[in-house]
């Protein structure tokens, strides 16, 4: 068993110098240092060469453009200080290697040989180690074969004295135990609801001073975006579809064509379970009469289940003919039969609905039919005008000329990312109002249902806070809300005061009942906090105001339920909670021994050499 986990952390640690070796070596040139003799520093008899400082920091910008696809350089770790964590990393692996070596702890080349022929990087077409590829792929990386196989066996002892620090350990029982009683502890509690309608005087309307008070005390809430005023011509089908002529006969042609749809003879939605005797078919019709079985039950029995008998909607022709002139003959029975079967043999049919046979006139399907034909028609005219408007547009026209010439509608759009009405709510209109820069001449673009547009941008709108008279409505709003939720606060907490005095929450009002609700649970339409807040209360019969947006809530404790010990839940996360104050033990214990191997050792860092790395990195 142990020498499987010495294995398994060994091959991590291949893994973990692969990644430092190769991923990161390509794309940024990165050159070597001396050979890999240049120290950045060193711990005890350790080195941190500069080769490996390097191929550190290429990794780590590498893997920070992998993750957000945006440029990153060394300036912009330095500005967040990964170059000094990245720094301390080598720092820790090194004074780990000290310490192996101070151990004696290494392992022999028949290890080292093990580990690099299972990496799948150096093996053939075959499957095997392959010894020219491995020594090309180390060259191709500016690293000889001694070099990575002591980079290997390093890793490997290291690996080997961290499994000999934290290997074994086991979390405190008491600590888990304590915080699953803390996670899974549940609360039933009480709550009264406070809404505008339980102020005794309601909400007054503000009075022109509420409005200036309002509207200077938060301008910020009304103040408008920087907005870019964009001037548009666009066309689409919607805009068309009324104008454009339809023909009377290509209607009356298409309602025909679509007769199936709008008129549908009589039906019967049927199921249908076949027999292969006609006197087995009777004799189950007969149980089922008699009342000693059922049609679902002779289903069951015979292992098919609904949807295998469903024949969905049926017309007359759609069964044999007898069948069909027993079935629609018959409009008060649910079971019909024996009858021949759709599929041969003899079937009992069950009846579900009765559909009857209707009709929509042309008059009435006329206007679905026009908006049809009168949609391709517009898709066809702003086909056609693509090119023209294309022409136009080469020639220097404006929008304005455009619109003017051509069917095309001008519009104008103080445009912000919050901005979705009309031709805003379009992605490609989004995405080009972003792009356009002032002088850019207009180009035609296509919206998603096939319109086109092209646009202008004549200037950048900076920010700025309208006068009152304009946003009146919309301060009135912001300080209706406000005062709601001062006065249902000033009520809530007037309500508290009669609980003091000996008056109970059913008193107050209506009383909603919540139970078994956990600690990560919400209650619907309430604060988020209103949960959190229900259980800091500690006794029994303890009351909390908690005020909303909208509404105000008093909620009573009525019952700490302590954690289940025999739920499933509960021992599930017992078992989360074991490993992770388990990895967290041994994350704390390392780093504490880590930092103390550094003490002991000693850690020298060349900064003149440091600094030679970052000035090889663009």
């Amino acid at each position: 068993m142990a020498k499987t986990a010495v294995k398994k952390l060994s091959n991590l640690f291949v893994w973990v110098i692969l990644g430092l070796l190769f991923v990161a070596l390509a794309g940024f040139g990165i050159g070597s240092f001396s050979g890999g003799a240049s120290q950045v520093g060193q711990v005890g008899e350790a080195e941190i060469t500069a080769d490996d400082y390097a191929r550190a920091l290429d990794q780590e910008i590498r893997a920070r453009i992998a993750q957000t696809g945006q440029p990153v350089t060394l300036s912009t770790l330095q500005a967040q200080g990964v170059d000094q964590a990245v720094l301390q990393s080598l720092v820790a692996r090194a004074a780990l290697a000290h310490e192996a070596g101070a151990m004696g702890l290494s392992v022999g080349d028949a290890e080292v040989a093990r580990q690099i022929t299972e990496i799948e990087s150096f093996q053939g077409l075959d499957g095997q180690f392959d010894r020219e590829s491995y020594e090309f792929t180390l060259r191709q990386n500016g690293l000889d074969t001694a070099e990575f196989e002591e980079n290997v066996r390093e890793d490997t002892a290291r690996g080997l004295l961290q499994l000999a620090v934290i290997g074994g350990l086991q979390p405190n029982a008491t600590i888990t135990d304590t915080l699953v009683a803390y996670q899974s502890e549940t609360r039933d509690f009480s709550l009264l609801t406070l809404t505008e309608a339980d102020l005794p005087a309601g909400l007054p309307a503000p009075t022109p001073a509420d409005l200036q008070a309002q509207y200077d005390e938060t301008p910020e809430r009304f103040t408008r975006p920087e907005a870019r005023r964009i001037t548009y011509a666009w066309i689409t089908p919607t805009l068309l579809i009324d104008s454009v002529p339809v023909d009377e006969e290509a209607l009356r042609a298409l309602y025909e064509d679509r007769a199936e749809l709008y008129r549908q003879p009589e039906r019967r939605l049927l199921e249908q379970l076949t027999f292969l005797e006609e006197a087995d078919a009777q004799a189950a019709y007969d149980a089922i009469l008699a009342g000693e079985t059922t049609f679902d039950a002779l289903v069951e029995e015979r292992e098919l289940t609904l949807d295998d008998i469903d024949l969905g909607e049926v017309a007359r022709e759609d069964l044999p003919a007898a069948t069909a002139e027993a079935i629609f003959a018959d409009t008060q029975s649910e079971i019909i039969g024996p009858l021949d079967s759709t599929f041969g043999g003899a079937a009992l049919f069950r009846v579900n609905a009765v559909l009857d046979a209707s009709e929509v006139p042309f008059d009435e399907a006329r206007e679905e039919l026009r908006a049809e034909l009168a949609a391709e028609a517009a898709r066809r005219t702003i086909d056609d005008l693509r090119d023209p408007v294309d022409d136009l547009l080469a020639s220097g026209a404006t929008l304005e000329e455009l619109a003017a010439d051509t069917e095309m509608v001008l519009g104008q759009i103080d445009y912000t990312p919050t901005s979705e009405d009309g031709i805003a709510g379009y992605d490609a209109f989004r995405e080009a109002a972003l792009a356009v820069e002032e002088g850019d001449f207009p180009e035609l673009l296509e919206l998603s249902d096939g319109g086109l547009f092209a646009l202008r941008l004549d200037e950048t709108v900076p920010p700025a806070l309208p006068p009152l008279a304009e946003i009146e409505d919309e301060v009135a709003q912001a300080w209706r809300e406000s005062a709601l939720r001062a006065q249902l606060a000033a009520r809530g907490e007037a309500l508290v005061g009669q609980l003091a005095t000996g008056a109970t929450l059913e008193d107050l009002g209506r009383v909603d009942q919540e139970q078994q609700v956990r600690r990560q649970d919400f209650i619907p339409d309430a604060p988020p906090t209103l949960v959190a807040q229900v259980f800091r209360l500690s006794t029994p019969g303890d009351t909390v105001l908690v005020p909303g947006a909208d509404r105000a809530f008093i909620a009573r404790l009525d019952r700490i339920n302590p954690a289940a010990r025999d739920d499933p839940g509960t021992a599930i996360l017992t078992q989360i909670m074991s490993q992770s104050v388990g990895q967290s033990m041994a994350q704390d214990i390392f780093e504490a021994y880590g930092r103390a191997v550094q003490a002991e050792a000693g850690i020298s860092l060349n900064q003149s050499m440091i600094n030679a790395v970052h000035s090889q990195f663009p």
